[in-house]
């Protein structure tokens, strides 16, 4: 079974963790999660610990390669690149990697269906296998603060995520996190099908009449074990990148 890497030093290690984050940027635009430059994803730096890697402001996640990556400190301060950053990606984003050790990568954009459910500032429901992967793992920011431009801000949304996988910003979108990018970026892609499922459901109970089964605790801390781990959710990544590396051609690697 394929597994995360080990390397033979933090150097080589730095260029898997930018390789991964670009190509997390490819397929979020494969998958319709970009929205002008709305969203992101950062990647601690292995070398500084206290230094992440983020997408530059205007450069479209279809077109973002292992060069065009910014290095930003605790401050916000531009290490490496040449381009400006999202200041709500860095505000967010801070707040997390300083309060998260345990947390490499973090994932943030306004897909369709993270938003809709977000609008209802409420936890998922456990009606779906695929939603086992958030039992007890995701919180809810249920306030709506405007556009994150506020280190105090993201402090709050760092409150809601504590010590889980993933937060629903009320009227904003989905956050996922993870100890590697691969991990948070699957985690996103899953909560926003987990998202879509539930308001079908939902919808579908409405005018029907019929009341969804939900899934026990019980049952569902048991297949939590299965489907909600930091492994699997690096895992079920590797399909995606595979599937970006064949067609592009691995252009995303430059």
């Amino acid at each position: 079974m394929r597994k995360y890497p080990t390397f033979s030093s933090l150097e080589e290690e730095r260029l898997y963790r930018k390789q991964h984050l670009a190509a997390a940027y490819r397929i979020f635009a494969m998958r319709g999660f970009d929205e002008g430059v709305a969203g992101h994803i950062s990647v601690r730096d292995p070398l500084l610990e206290d230094h992440f890697w983020l997408n530059p402001l205007s450069t479209h996640f279809s077109q973002i390669k292992v060069s065009d990556l910014i290095l930003v400190n605790e401050e916000g301060q531009v290490v490496e690149g040449d381009q400006p950053i999202n200041a709500a990606a860095f505000a967010i984003h801070s707040a997390v990697h300083r309060r998260r050790p345990d947390v490499h990568a973090a994932c943030h954009a306004h897909s369709v269906y993270g938003k809709a459910w977000s609008a209802f500032g409420r936890e998922l429901d456990m009606y779906t296998q695929d939603s086992l992967r958030f039992f007890r793992n995701h919180g809810v920011y249920k306030h709506f603060g405007g556009v994150v431009l506020e280190g105090d801000e993201g402090e709050r949304i760092a409150d809601a995520l504590g010590d889980g996988k993933a937060a629903i910003l009320q009227n904003h979108g989905i956050l996922t996190v993870g100890q590697s990018v691969d991990e948070a970026a699957f985690w996103f892609l899953s909560l926003d099908k987990t998202c879509q499922a539930q308001l079908l459901i939902d919808a579908a109970a409405a005018g029907s009449g019929h009341k969804p089964k939900v899934i026990s605790d019980e049952e569902a801390a048991e297949s939590y074990k299965q489907v909600g781990t930091p492994e699997k959710g690096w895992l079920a990544f590797q399909g995606y990148y595979d599937e970006v590396l064949a067609k592009t051609g691995g252009d995303f690697l430059n």
